[in-house]
């Protein structure tokens, strides 16, 4: 065990835990931040993507020893009242339908957003590419981050 000073949604805090946990569960386990969810445990669904300096980041493979004083931002941290320009965007829209694959979807979106704020269509498909939904709401996903971009 190791205490990994860390910066979660701007606050900084102090974790006992063995330095190779992945941050998921630092953040699920020990900071009772549970939006951001466990898909498939290697990288590969999106559905734990945390941001790490403005960087879309999988949670479930990345050692909390490594984000050590990086600012993470979960979904809990982009708005106190849901009111993120992506999230009304995904209302607007009805993208979530089982919700699962949600806050890392919106999530990397927002990355997106911050580094190419009027993205084409080829841009959003790229940055998106690594999400996963089961439900099939690439579509309505697309239109939601074109509709954020506008705000």
């Amino acid at each position: 065990m190791a205490t990994i000073n860390l910066n979660i949604n701007g606050k900084r805090q102090a974790v006992d835990v063995d330095p190779k946990t992945p941050l998921l569960w630092v953040l699920r386990d020990h900071l009772n931040l549970v939006g951001t969810k466990f898909g498939c445990g290697i990288a590969q669904c999106g559905a734990c993507t945390v941001l790490m300096d403005g960087n879309a980041v999988r949670s479930c493979s990345l050692p909390v020893s490594s984000v050590a004083n990086k600012a993470i931002t979960t979904i809990e941290g982009i708005s106190e009242n849901g009111d993120h320009p992506v999230q009304t965007a995904w209302l607007e829209h009805d993208v979530p339908q089982c919700g699962y694959c949600q806050a890392g979807q919106i999530m990397s979106a927002v990355a997106l957003l911050k580094k190419t704020p009027n993205p084409t269509d080829e841009q959003i498909e790229t940055a998106m590419n690594g999400n996963i939904c089961r439900c099939g709401t690439y579509l309505r996903i697309k239109a939601a981050i074109k509709t954020a971009a506008k705000s």
